[in-house]
């Protein structure tokens, strides 16, 4: 299995949007118009990826694939709604509300 040294940059435009590239070209391959969209990006920290890896909101296999492939991986805020349904009762519970 190999490894990707992996670097994670936040973007200053939106919380939460982070993209990881592999270490070794940095953002130099990247599309103008991606970097356009995504702002300054902050580096915030580098690390090993392997398709295993546990990530806090990404499946590592497609971070690590999509690195592979496209040669970064744009980790999208969550979304209003995922921070509201913390929030939310679960659906067999709304029956009784009513």
């Amino acid at each position: 299995m190999q490894v990707i040294e992996v670097s994670a940059f936040r973007s200053p435009k939106k919380n939460e949007l982070y993209l990881f590239v592999p270490k070794e070209h940095g953002l130099e391959k990247l599309p103008k118009e991606l970097i356009t969209m995504f702002g300054e990006p902050k580096h915030i920290f580098d690390f090993e990826l392997t398709p295993d890896r546990k990530m806090a909101r990404e499946d590592g296999k497609q971070v690590y694939e999509a690195i592979q492939t496209k040669g970064y991986f744009m980790q999208m805020p969550p979304a209003e709604v995922e921070k509201l349904s913390d929030y939310a009762p679960a659906p067999e519970k709304l029956d009784n509300i009513y």
